[in-house]
């Protein structure tokens, strides 16, 4: 039996829907925290149980028979570890043969401020004694779908990034990669640093536009505080706006790519490339 945790987060249901092409459907439980939310998933005949990150009662339900848990790492930016706490302590009560989670490329290196609860989690794992497997996974390009938009109107994105690569690919791919992890064998102990296998600059990722769409669009870099600035002018709350600058700091820094080839390895297949990711974002 395999869970998948956060099944009805935009993840989740991708990797929910590549699962039940791999094996049959009654051996894979949706685990989500609202089941009125995944009526789609239920229709694919894979078990929908509730599972609340904050309930862990929920949670000894939720993991039931499970040999297998992909733990999805909880969108709740500063109450993470406590609530990936009680998956772990829940998972290893239920004799979880095999615990995955989502974490963050270079957890237990990179300075992201992203990245802290992610380290923790993960020390937390290893703690726990159960085999595990890391999905670092990089950037996704749906973050841009704003962007993406604001280009159009307007003719320019903005950042602060400089020249540095980003490794982002779309939600897929690393869908697709935790598929893989969770079906094949040989995985126990390993961490994946997972992103795209051509990272690219902003700048480059103007110019896709522009090439995919016939607009011009250009991208224009600033100082951090401006790009803050206008984030925060754009309505976007201050501690949103401080994390997209500071993603662009990583960026520059080369934090937010990888040349391990672990992802394009894992899925079998080369990544998405830069114009496949943005004729994606320009049909949203």
């Amino acid at each position: 039996m395999i869970v998948v945790t956060g099944a009805t987060g935009q993840l989740g249901r991708l990797v929910v829907e590549a699962l039940v092409e791999k094996v049959d459907a009654d051996q894979v439980v949706a685990a989500v925290r609202d089941p009125q939310k995944a009526a789609d998933l239920a229709g694919l005949g894979v078990q929908v149980r509730t599972a609340d990150y904050n309930e862990p009662s929920t949670l000894a339900e939720a993991f039931a028979g499970a040999d297998k848990v992909l733990l999805i790492s909880s969108s709740e930016v500063g109450s993470r570890v406590a609530q990936h706490t009680a998956v772990i302590d829940a998972a290893k009560a239920a004799g979880v043969g095999h615990l995955l989670y989502t974490s963050i490329l270079y957890a237990d290196t990179t300075s992201i401020s992203l990245a802290p609860e992610h380290k923790a989690t993960e020390e937390l794992i290893r703690e726990s004694g159960i085999p595990f497997t890391f999905l670092r996974n990089g950037w996704y390009t749906e973050n841009y779908e704003q962007s993406v938009a604001q280009g159009l109107e307007f003719g320019a994105i903005v950042g602060s990034a400089g020249d540095g690569r980003l490794g982002g690919v779309p939600r897929a791919d690393y869908a697709d990669a935790a598929v893989a992890a969770l079906t094949g064998e040989g995985h126990e102990g390993k961490a994946y640093e997972l992103a795209a296998d051509e990272p690219w600059t902003l700048t480059e990722f103007a110019e896709a536009i522009t090439r995919i769409s016939g607009k011009t669009v250009a991208y224009q870099d600033l100082p951090a505080d401006q790009h803050r600035g206008i984030l925060v002018g754009a309505g976007l709350p201050d501690f949103v706006a401080d994390m997209l600058v500071d993603a662009d700091r990583a960026i520059a820094a080369g934090e937010l790519a990888s040349t391990s080839g672990d992802l394009s390895a894992l899925i079998g297949r080369p990544t998405a490339s830069l114009d496949e990711s943005v004729a994606a974002l320009l049909k949203n």
